[in-house]
């Protein structure tokens, strides 16, 4: 327990880095949200070195994970002895887990700990599959066991869109909750349409892309430039800004 009368939600996440996008952000978000509730949050992560440090999101702990091939830097962590003696000392109120894969084993440790857990859930396992190249069918029945497994193993599980709960729906999960994450309408909003921005990307062309991604290898952005091609190849006088 927190120091005051708040919960003390300890947060864990892989794949996130400095330069990462949307996960970071809802994490630190998250976090802030927490802090302003009178919660006390904390977040453990992975990095090059050990570092831990207060936030506006609350206590930030880094420690060392392995970075992962042909990922943009990822990285992960591995150590679970480490972790385990982190989560021991941290004595959490709540635990929150943000990776399907390397980390579901917290969901045991939360367990003994009669911690409730949340395992939050922002892609499709099986969808992560087939980017990895595994078919179809193969990628389903895996992701299928993953996620029964996953299931039984957390409090709930919380999933940021329908795209992420339609696989533990598939299985008959029902602890799954729906969280969509939102959209900030102050920077999101159809009244910052300004035309005169739109020509002036636009030029003479009759239609505009418009993509705002990272351009890591997870986010494909080649495909936008497949679609450009295919719009010119069709005879559609189209322009691209990135």
């Amino acid at each position: 327990m927190s120091d005051g009368k708040g919960l003390r939600i300890v947060r864990l996440a892989n794949f996130v880095t400095p330069a990462s996008g949307g996960l970071r952000t809802a994490l630190r978000e998250l976090g802030a949200g927490y802090q302003a509730a009178g919660h006390e949050a904390v977040l453990v992560v992975p990095g090059e070195r050990v570092s831990d440090e207060q936030t506006r999101q609350g206590r930030v702990i880094t420690l060392p994970g392995p970075a992962i091939p042909g990922t943009g830097g990822y990285r992960v962590l591995t150590d679970r002895r480490r972790l385990t003696r982190l989560l021991d000392g941290l004595a959490p109120d709540r635990l929150e887990v943000s990776d399907r894969t390397t980390l579901r084993w917290t969901g045991e440790w939360a367990r003994r700990a009669r911690v409730p857990a949340v395992m939050v859930s922002h892609e499709s396992a099986d969808a992560v599959l087939r980017t990895w190249g595994v078919p179809d069918g193969i990628a389903q029945g895996a992701a299928d066991r993953l996620n029964v497994r996953t299931a039984r193993a957390y409090s709930r599980i919380v999933c940021t869109t329908e795209w992420a709960a339609r696989e533990f729906v598939r299985i008959g999960a029902r602890n799954v909750v729906r969280a969509p994450l939102g959209v900030d309408l102050g920077h999101f909003h159809p009244s910052h349409h300004d035309a005169a921005l739109r020509d002036h990307h636009r030029g003479e062309a009759a239609v505009l892309l418009a993509m705002c991604s990272r351009l890591s290898p997870e986010k494909r952005p080649g495909r936008v430039l497949d679609a450009l091609a295919e719009l010119r190849r069709r005879g559609v006088s189209a322009a691209l800004v990135v």
